[in-house]
Order: structure tokens, then C-alpha cells, then sequence
């Protein structure tokens, strides 16, 4: 059985304003669970596929450095 989950996350956010979203991602980021990673999957990729290229770099330039610390 296939589960789209692209979808199904978009649907279940489409409508939120910018506080709500932002309490999306604070509440999964924090709650640390696994079964929040897809999720929050689909909303980087709709960050990046709505991102300028200099954003993307600056994204990629932050990935990086925050993994170098680790």
C-alpha cells in the first residue's frame, strides 16, 4: 500500500498561517520523534524548491557548518 505522504503533509498545512507553521516545526524538532522526520522532510523540500539560488547556497552553507560541530 502506498502512502502519499508529500500530500498528505501539504494538505494538512496548506491553510496554516506563519505562526502556526512555525510552531509545526519548533513542536517537531523538539519532541525529537522519528515518525516527525518525513514530515518535516516535505517542508524543507518545499522551502528549497521555492528558494532562490542564493538561498539555497546559504542553506547549504549553514547544513554544513552546523554538521562540521558535530
Amino acid at each position: 500500500m502506498d502512502f502519499d505522504i508529500r500530500g498528505a503533509v501539504i494538505n494538512n498545512i496548506h491553510n496554516m498561517n506563519e505562526q502556526e507553521l512555525q510552531e509545526l516545526v519548533v513542536d517537531s524538532i523538539q519532541r525529537g520523534e522519528e515518525k516527525l522526520l518525513p514530515g518535516l522532510g516535505v517542508l524543507f523540500e518545499v522551502i528549497w524548491q521555492n528558494s532562490s539560488p542564493s538561498d539555497r547556497e546559504e542553506m547549504i552553507g549553514t547544513l554544513r557548518q552546523s554538521l562540521a560541530r558535530k
